[in-house]
């Protein structure tokens, strides 16, 4: 969210929804792999609390490439149900359940995988399924071979599958690792829900000098965050004036991040014109390059547009499922972020909600959708439907600011506390606008202090500043089993 050169702001938001749903604290049950007979394994892992669960399953073709699935087993405990599914057609006759492959992950390979998921309920008990079947053949561990005539050599017992060691350091990416979505929640190593809470840059083309080994530290020391978004914008001086310079910059930026334990979100931010298309090749172009850079980091999160506006969420949905790919033939593991309408507001300030998303989602595996909001302008009709939206929606806060959509004013203490009051209950991830000297209300620094070069502690700091810096500092108490 963010325009015309040396800020000033821009939104337009309206409209609103209603709804509940926090889910519980969440226990992790233990995985189960259940193993293919004549070509595939399955594994599947499960976050349960009193009432529900979400689910994942991932499917590994052993045998021969197969175009077109379907993946079936029966729930142990009469009082389970699937109530929404993603990535796979779902259907549940009595305690049977299969799932369908879709158009974009029905062909396997022999070796390759497939994830899908669910959200389910339980009235009785919560037992995993052991018994998995692909295509009507039972998944019993391994392709069949024929009788050799003679005997195989004998072989020690198989190794265990490996478990996660525990963290070696004390920064968020040393504890939590590899991100990854779980149903409605980003999750960490463990599979444990977290929220990561951190602060946006401003443009890299006008306020580079705020972003140096002193400000990262006080950012990571000082306000011990979770996250740095690099908001790099494509237009407004931005990347389509020097793309291989921009790139070079964020690379550099994820290098500092990711030296000080901190998760690196790369934000291709685009804000005007408003429709993602206009900027298909650039993001192909950008997104191939640091993904294939950094792909063997553990850091990294990428939102591959800001903030749609004027435009469908069938527009939005196919620029996503376009670029995605692009990211995913070189870093398969990273969580994509992909903004929504409605300058990434579920579409509530262009008169929607988050129904269209609901039902007609981008067809990918490890995903969120985006969600942006200024305090002193948006609330509780914005606020209702993010609600309503967090029980079908992996959703995370890319950008939000204290003040209003101008980006300027002065700081909505009421509103911005119920904000994140929102946000810490249903574990959404955010990164407030902005970490920067901007002469705004939004702006963490009073103007001058990018020049000065001492960033940690409260004398540098404005209201919207002091607010945010207090609200980070508390415990981030990331779960480790």
């Amino acid at each position: 969210m963010f325009s015309i050169p040396r800020p000033s702001r821009r939104h337009v938001l309206v409209g609103g929804a209603v709804g509940a749903l926090a889910l519980a604290a969440t226990a992790v049950l233990p995985s189960t792999n259940a193993m293919a007979a004549t070509g595939c394994a399955v594994t599947y892992t499960t976050n349960s609390w009193q009432g529900g669960f979400t689910a994942t399953v991932t499917v590994k073709n052993l045998g021969d490439p197969v175009n077109g699935w379907t993946l079936g087993f029966s729930f142990p405990d009469a009082g389970q149900r699937v109530t929404q599914g993603w990535s796979a057609t779902w259907q549940q006759s009595g305690s049977a359940v299969t799932a369908r492959s879709m158009d974009y992950n029905g062909s396997l390979g022999t070796g390759a995988s497939t994830t899908v998921g669910f959200n389910g309920s339980w009235t009785g008990t919560n037992p995993a399924p052991t018994a998995f079947t692909l295509n009507g053949t039972a998944c019993t561990g391994g392709t069949t071979t024929p009788p050799t005539t003679t005997p195989p050599p004998t072989t020690a017992p198989p190794t265990p599958p490996p478990t996660t060691p525990p963290p070696t350091g004390t920064t968020p990416v040393a504890i939590n690792g590899q991100l990854r979505v779980c149903g409605v929640n980003l999750c960490n190593r463990y599979g444990r829900p977290i929220q990561l809470r951190g602060m946006s840059s401003h443009g890299l083309q006008w306020f580079a000098n705020c972003y140096n080994d002193a400000s990262l530290d006080a950012l990571a020391n000082d306000w011990q965050a979770d996250l740095f978004r690099i908001s790099m914008y494509v237009q407004e001086q931005g990347y389509e004036t020097n793309p291989t310079g921009f790139t070079n910059q964020v690379n550099t930026l994820v290098d500092k991040a990711a030296a000080r334990g901190l998760y690196a979100l790369i934000d291709f931010h685009t804000l005007t014109p408003g429709d993602p298309m206009y900027n298909l090749d650039r993001a192909k172009t950008f997104f191939a390059a640091v993904s294939a850079r950094n792909a063997a980091r553990n850091n990294v999160v990428y939102e591959i547009t800001n903030e749609p506006n004027g435009v469908s969420w069938s527009t939005i949905r196919n620029y996503a499922e376009q670029v995605i790919p692009v990211i995913r033939a070189n870093d398969p593991d990273a969580v994509i972020i992909v903004g929504t309408r409605g300058w990434s507001s579920l579409g509530v300030s262009e008169g929607g909600n988050s129904d269209e998303i609901v039902n007609n989602p981008v067809r990918a595996d490890n995903i969120m959708y985006t969600f942006h909001f200024y305090a002193a302008s948006h609330k509780d009709n914005y606020r209702n439907e993010v609600q309503r939206a967090a029980a079908r929606l992996p959703l995370f806060v890319t950008e939000f600011g204290t003040v209003t959509y101008t980006g300027d004013g002065a700081v909505d203490t009421a509103s911005s506390t119920a904000w994140l009051d929102l946000l810490d209950r249903l574990k959404i991830s955010y990164a407030n606008w902005t970490y920067s000297d901007a002469s705004e209300g939004s702006a963490a620094f009073r103007p001058g202090t990018c020049a000065g070069g001492s960033y940690a502690g409260t004398a540098v700091l404005t209201d919207s500043g002091n607010f945010m810096r207090n609200r980070i500092r508390t415990p981030d108490n990331f779960p480790t089993s």
